[in-house]
C-alpha cells in the first residue's frame, strides 16, 4: 500500500447555539470543518480532521510511503517542515494527515483503531463542555440538561470575566448534573486571559462558595510559573496543554510542577497524545484530550493507563460526516467500525480548504481581544 495523494474538502458544523469564550464568540453558532481525505494506490483513503492549511508543505513527506509506519511518518513530516513544524497551521496539517495514517492502519487491519491500539473497552468516559460563554443562564441549564439526559456527570464552562456570574452559572449546570451524581465535576476554562493576580483573586472568589475540579487555561499557555503561582493559591487543580504543539512545549510545565491534569488538543493528531501521554505518566499525572468534532482521540484514550475523561463538546456531528460513536453513561461508546469510524458523504461537502460559510470572522474564540490579561477589576 502507498500514498498517492491527498484532497481537501470544508464542510460546517452547526451547533445548534451561539458558542465562543472569554476572547469572543461566533453568534450563528456555525463553524467550518476541515477535512483532508489521504489516498492510496489500494483504493482505501484516510480520513482526517482539523486544520485547512499547510498540507502541500507536509505532503512530500508522505508521498509514496506506506500509510501503515505511521510513527516514523509522523517524524518524517516533523522534519519535512523542521524550522517551522512544531506551530500552528503546519502542525495542525501534521495532525490532521496524523489521523488519516492511523485511520487507514486500522482500516488496512479491519479494526477499530480502539482496538488496534490495544483497548479492550469501547467506552471512553466523558465531562461536557459546551462552549458556553454567550449563553443565557436559562439556555446553559438546557443545553447541560441535554448532556445530563446521556449520563454525563461532569461539566466545564467557559468563565473569567465576572466571578459572581460564573458562581451562578455552575451552580445551575451543577443542581442539573446531581440528577446524575451527587457531586458533579465542575471545571471552568478561563481560555488565558487572565493574568496569575488576577486569576487567584478570580478563582479564590468562586472557591469561597463551590468546589471547583479545575481551572483550566487561568493564564497564557507558555507561562509555567504563573500557572504554578495560580496552582500554589487555589484548591481546584491546574489543567493546561491543549494549544501546545509539540513535546518540548511541556517541558518547563511539568518541570515545575505547573499543571496537575496534562491536556492535548485533538487538532494536533493522535500520535502527538500518545506521546503526550507517555511524558505526562512519567510524572504520574492523567491526561484529558481536549475535543474535536468527530473526537479522534477517543480512540487513543480508551488504550492509555493514564486518561481521566475526555471532553464532549457537542452531542451531534458536522454535516456529511456520519460517525461510529454514541453518548451515553457520561461517556463516549465507539464502534466497531474499521478505522476512526467516520463515513464522508462528499455530496454534503464543498472541495478545497475554503470555508463555506465566508471569511473567518475578525473577532471569535480563536482572536485575542486588546482587552485580555489588562483589566484590573472584573466587570
Amino acid at each position: 500500500m502507498k500514498i498517492t495523494g491527498y484532497r481537501l474538502l470544508t464542510t460546517t458544523h452547526d451547533w445548534g447555539r451561539p458558542i465562543g469564550d472569554i476572547n469572543g464568540t461566533i453568534e450563528d453558532g456555525v463553524t467550518s470543518v476541515p477535512v483532508v481525505l489521504l489516498e492510496t494506490d489500494s483504493g482505501q483513503v484516510g480520513v482526517g480532521v482539523g486544520t485547512a492549511d499547510g498540507f502541500d508543505r507536509v505532503f512530500p513527506a508522505l508521498e509514496g510511503e506506506d500509510p501503515r509506519a505511521v510513527a516514523y511518518l509522523y517524524d518524517r513530516m516533523l522534519a519535512q517542515v523542521f524550522k517551522t513544524g512544531h506551530a500552528g497551521e503546519v502542525f495542525g496539517a501534521i495532525g490532521a494527515f496524523d489521523m488519516a495514517l492511523w485511520d487507514l492502519k486500522a482500516k488496512a487491519a479491519d479494526q477499530p483503531l480502539w482496538r488496534l491500539l490495544g483497548g479492550a473497552d469501547r467506552y471512553v468516559p466523558g465531562y461536557a463542555s459546551a462552549l458556553c460563554w454567550p449563553l443565557t443562564e436559562q439556555r446553559v441549564a438546557e443545553v447541560y440538561g441535554e448532556f445530563a439526559e446521556r449520563g454525563f456527570g461532569g461539566a466545564k464552562l467557559k468563565g473569567g470575566r465576572d466571578a459572581e456570574s460564573d458562581k451562578r452559572r455552575l451552580t445551575i449546570v451543577r443542581d442539573v448534573l446531581r440528577t446524575n451524581v451527587r457531586n458533579p465535576a465542575l471545571m471552568v476554562d478561563i481560555n488565558e486571559a487572565l493574568l496569575p493576580k488576577q486569576a487567584l483573586r478570580h478563582v479564590a472568589a468562586i472557591e469561597k462558595d463551590l468546589d471547583l475540579t479545575w481551572v483550566e487555561e487561568p493564564v497564557r499557555r507558555w507561562d509555567a510559573e504563573g500557572h504554578a503561582h495560580v496552582g500554589r493559591g487555589i484548591r481546584a487543580a491546574i489543567a493546561s496543554g491543549e494549544n501546545l504543539t509539540g513535546l518540548e512545549q511541556y517541558r518547563q510545565l511539568l518541570e515545575l510542577h505547573a499543571v496537575d491534569i496534562v491536556q492535548a488538543g485533538s487538532v494536533w493528531g493522535i500520535t502527538h497524545f500518545l506521546r503526550v501521554s507517555a511524558v505526562a505518566h512519567f510524572f504520574d499525572l492523567p491526561v484529558s484530550p481536549v475535543a474535536y468534532l468527530t473526537n479522534p482521540l477517543a480512540h487513543a484514550a480508551a488504550t492509555i493507563p493514564n486518561h481521566l475523561v475526555t471532553e464532549v463538546q457537542t452531542l451531534r456531528f458536522p454535516r456529511g460526516l456520519q460517525v461510529d460513536q454514541e453518548f451515553d453513561g457520561g461517556g463516549i461508546i465507539l464502534g466497531d467500525q474499521p478505522g476512526l469510524g467516520i463515513t464522508v458523504d462528499e455530496t454534503l461537502m464543498v472541495p478545497g480548504p475554503e470555508a463555506p460559510i465566508g471569511k473567518a470572522p475578525a473577532t471569535g474564540p480563536h482572536v485575542r481581544p486588546r482587552d485580555a490579561g489588562r483589566s484590573l477589576v472584573s466587570s
